[in-house]
């Protein structure tokens, strides 16, 4: 799947894409089922609410672990997923920083603050921010169940300061309060990214972006695979985040069979 230079563009513009339907409801079903299935799991890599109903899923794309899925496996090398990061990335040697299904429970799953992902990158030691995640929704998506919201452009500020944030079940660094009244009273108005289960987005590292409170009855299913430039791998520090969340398989991913994540399951 190559992008169009109008959507090149958009990204460097808006710093994120979106694609309506992009994957076919049977392709989907598959991703589901290797979700209900992830979710029975008990290790480090499965990160769970304050009230012990899944928050994320990590590290679902390699070979070896717990939480090792062959269908995912195959979805980070789907041209459909592995092209367009290439393209914005501007390398065809990119890999999986890591991936995370965030799995909001019915009426349960929490919120994300308002954040960008490089605040935590560039404290892994990644020396720049040519980074990209690339979400899939695996269940139909709208605000009422706690969609992703993007501050279009945001990208453009740079690395905002971050405050470490532990109010929910998985630490993240955010963006304070004051600030981010600032950047919302002077940035366009967010865009409420919902849509059809097989709709994808990808979007630039430095965007500001979060999500609200899942009060719908139907739990919500996204997976994000976050990307990195090979010659961007991070230089570790002494005592880095596991690898989990910060890959240590800096080989290049290359493109493989766009049903490759079907035939798996």
């Amino acid at each position: 799947m190559e992008l169009t230079a109008e959507q090149r563009a958009q990204f460097d513009r808006d710093g994120y894409l979106i694609f309506p339907d992009l994957f076919a409801p049977s392709e989907i079903a598959v991703l589901r089922q290797e979700v209900a299935r992830l979710s029975d799991i008990h290790a480090d890599e499965v990160v769970r609410e304050l009230t012990g109903g899944v928050k994320s899923l990590f590290r679902v794309h390699e070979d070896d672990g717990p939480t090792r899925s062959a269908p995912f496996r195959a979805l980070v090398r789907s041209p459909r997923v592995l092209r367009p990061v290439q393209q914005v990335l501007g390398s065809d040697e990119t890999y999986v920083y890591h991936t995370k299904i965030n799995a909001k429970p019915a009426i349960e799953g929490t919120i994300w603050m308002w954040h960008q992902d490089y605040n935590s990158w560039s404290k892994d030691g990644c020396p720049t921010s040519n980074m990209a995640t690339y979400n899939v929704m695996l269940n139909d998506t709208t605000e009422f169940s706690g969609c992703l919201y993007i501050i279009p452009g945001s990208h453009k500020l740079g690395l905002l300061e971050s405050v470490l944030d532990t109010s929910t079940g998985y630490k993240l660094w955010s963006i304070p309060k004051a600030k981010m009244i600032e950047v919302l009273r002077n940035s366009p108005p967010p865009v409420a990214v919902t849509g059809k289960a097989g709709t994808a987005v990808l979007f630039h590292c430095n965007v500001l972006h979060a999500s609200g409170h899942n009060l719908s009855g139907e739990d919500r299913w996204h997976i994000y695979v976050s990307c990195n430039a090979v010659a961007n791998k991070p230089i570790l520090g002494p005592n880095p985040r596991p690898d989990w969340v910060v890959s240590r398989n800096w080989h290049p991913l290359p493109i493989e069979d766009d049903a490759g994540f079907v035939k798996a399951a």
